[in-house]
């Protein structure tokens, strides 16, 4: 009877076995989309809730998009540089906004029609162009404008943030992975852009899956990865993942 029951004992979950290094702590921010309001509201949770703890080397993670959708792109690079600055230990994720927002940079038609499409309107409103030079361009003007619209230390920032990062049990990546290859052998453009072939997979990973990209209202905890997009950009609620050891909590800005 008792090995039976023993064999029907379920699994544990590998979020619940993951572990961050001794004497680490890490906050991994999602997606932020435009919403500076929000991200300096978050900043002061963290930093608070940082303060309250015990000593640890902490870290903030950005796990991408930190642009277009919202209202205040521009803003949130100058915050993100700032504490980066002010803070070190801050490291950023490549998402497949700042991948397109790259590319427009080059003013390349194609790239700024398509980067209008995905949010980047709000984004290039967010430089030094009024609403009504906007709508007066046509598209090949646009580029044109956007090449010289964009400043150089943002886009020279942005071409710095990383691909994944790996602590502990934990990996860190935009969009998520392509299950059944190693972390180091992943293509960038899954790392940026996938989801559906990576978010079917109930399948232990290499390591558990911490992500943005796929928005939810609430975090998601599916045993072999954690999503906290909480689409910032219309709802309001930014949120932010805490590891330390085996303990992992959060904090958002929904209050």
């Amino acid at each position: 009877m008792l090995n039976r029951l023993l064999r029907r004992k379920k699994a544990p979950s590998p979020i619940d076995q993951a572990t961050i290094p001794d004497g680490r702590r890490v906050y991994a921010i999602g997606d932020v989309h435009g919403r500076n309001d929000l991200l300096l509201q978050l900043l002061d949770q963290i930093i608070k809730d940082d303060s309250e703890r015990d000593n640890a080397e902490s870290e903030i993670i950005f796990l991408g998009d930190l642009v277009d959708r919202g209202p205040d792109s521009a803003g949130v690079l100058d915050t993100a540089m700032r504490i980066r600055e002010e803070l070190g230990s801050v490291r950023f994720l490549m998402g497949n906004h700042e991948e397109v927002y790259l590319a427009a940079a080059t003013g390349e038609e194609k790239s700024v029609r398509f980067f209008n499409r995905i949010g980047g309107r709000e984004t290039i409103l967010s430089y030094d162009i009024s609403m009504k030079e906007y709508i007066e361009l046509d598209m090949v003007q646009l580029a044109e404008r956007v090449r010289n619209l964009f400043p150089k230390e943002h886009i020279d920032f942005i071409a710095s943030f990383e691909d994944h990062i790996t602590i502990g049990d934990y990996a860190f990546v935009h969009a998520g992975i392509r299950p059944g290859l190693p972390i180091s052998e992943q293509r960038q453009k899954d790392l940026r852009w996938i989801r559906e072939d990576f978010l079917a997979v109930q399948e232990a990973h290499e390591k558990v899956i911490v992500y943005g990209h796929t928005i939810s209202e609430e975090v998601v905890e599916a045993g072999n990865r954690i999503g906290i997009d909480t689409g910032a950009y219309y709802s309001g609620k930014l949120t932010a993942l805490a590891l330390q050891g085996t303990d992992r909590w959060y904090l958002d800005t929904a209050a």
